[in-house]
C-alpha cells in the first residue's frame, strides 16, 4: 500500500475511536434535519440511495428505537453489492451507513447480519461491520475475528504470495476483541503478536485490546511510547486508543504529546467518562480546562 493510502487508512481509523464522523457519516452529517419518520420512509424506498444514505446515519446517530429500524437497516445491509467500477458502490455506501447504525443500536437480531459482512470484499465496509460487532460486545464474533487475524492478510507474519498487503482492516478487527472483552488465552495469544507488528498503528491498536483485556500496565506504557512517535497520524492513533481505554496514568503524557488539542481533550473525556483510580478526576478536568 502506497504512504498516501496508508495515511488516510490511518486518518479512517483515528475518526472512528474519536467517535466522530467518518468521511461517510460527514457528508451525511452535512443533509437536511429530519424525523424519525423521515428517515424511515427514506430508508423504505429504494429509488434513491443517496436519501437512504443519510436515513442510515440519521437512524444510528440518534440511537433510534422505533421497531422497523433495526429491519430496514438489516435489509439495507444485505442489499450490498460486489464492488466495481460500474456498480454497486452506493449500495454499498449505504450498507456501510447501515453498518455502523446497527451497532449503535445494539439489536442482537443484526448480529448474524454483520458477522456474515465479515466475509464481504470490500474492505471499508468489513471495517464497518467488525467496529459494530465490537460496540455491540458481540461474543459472537471473537472465534470468526481470531481467524482472520491468525491466518489472513493481517497476520503478523509475512503475507501469502499474491495476497493484497493490508487490505484486510486490521485495526478494526483487533479493537473488536479489545471491546468485546473476552479476555481467554485464545483471544490473548490472537492479539500478542501484533504488539510488534511493522505498522505502529496496528501495534497501538493491540496495545489498546491487551490493556483492555488484562489491565496490565506494561500495555500502557506501549501506548504512552507510540505518544513519542515521529509521525503524527501514529500520535493521533494513540491519544485515542489512551482516551478509549481510559488509562488515566496517560494524562502526563497526553498533555505533553505533540499532536492537536483537540484530540488531548477527546482522550482526555474518555479518561474522566470511564477511567478510575488516580490522577483524579479533579485533575483531568484541569488539564482539559487548560486545553481549551
Amino acid at each position: 500500500m502506497d504512504a498516501m493510502a496508508t495515511s488516510d487508512s490511518h486518518a479512517r481509523t483515528v475518526r472512528a475511536m474519536a467517535g466522530t464522523a467518518d468521511p461517510d457519516a460527514a457528508i451525511a452529517a452535512a443533509g437536511e434535519p429530519i424525523t424519525e419518520a423521515e428517515a424511515l420512509q427514506r430508508l423504505r424506498q429504494s429509488e434513491d440511495p443517496s436519501q437512504q444514505y443519510y436515513a442510515a446515519w440519521w437512524l444510528g446517530r440518534m440511537r433510534s428505537r422505533h421497531p422497523e429500524a433495526v429491519p430496514l437497516l438489516r435489509a439495507a445491509l444485505r442489499r450490498r453489492q460486489p464492488r466495481t467500477a460500474s456498480s454497486g458502490v452506493e449500495d454499498n455506501a449505504v450498507a456501510r451507513n447501515a453498518a455502523r447504525a446497527l451497532g449503535k443500536l445494539a439489536d442482537a437480531t443484526a448480529v448474524p447480519d454483520l458477522l456474515a459482512v465479515l466475509e464481504d470484499e470490500d474492505e471499508g465496509l468489513r471495517e464497518a461491520a467488525a467496529r459494530a460487532l465490537g460496540e455491540m460486545r458481540a461474543a459472537e464474533a471473537v472465534a470468526p475475528i481470531c481467524s482472520r487475524l491468525a491466518s489472513g492478510p493481517c497476520s503478523a507474519g509475512a503475507p501469502m504470495p499474491g495476497t493484497p498487503r493490508l487490505r484486510e482492516p486490521c485495526e478494526a478487527l483487533i479493537e473488536a476483541l479489545g471491546e468485546i472483552g473476552q479476555a481467554s488465552a485464545e483471544v490473548i495469544g490472537v492479539i500478542e503478536p501484533f504488539a510488534d507488528h511493522e505498522r505502529p498503528v496496528i501495534r497501538s491498536a493491540s496495545a489498546r485490546a491487551l490493556l483492555q483485556l488484562t489491565a496490565d500496565p506494561r500495555w500502557g506504557a506501549r501506548l504512552l511510547a507510540l505518544l513519542e512517535h515521529p509521525q503524527l497520524q501514529v500520535r493521533r492513533a494513540a491519544l485515542m486508543d489512551l482516551g478509549a481505554v481510559a488509562w488515566r496514568p496517560a494524562l502526563d503524557s497526553i498533555r505533553r504529546t505533540l499532536a492537536e488539542n483537540s484530540l488531548k481533550l477527546i482522550a482526555l473525556r474518555g479518561l474522566v467518562e470511564n477511567g478510575r483510580g488516580e490522577p483524579s478526576t479533579e485533575a483531568l478536568l484541569e488539564a482539559m480546562d487548560e486545553l481549551l
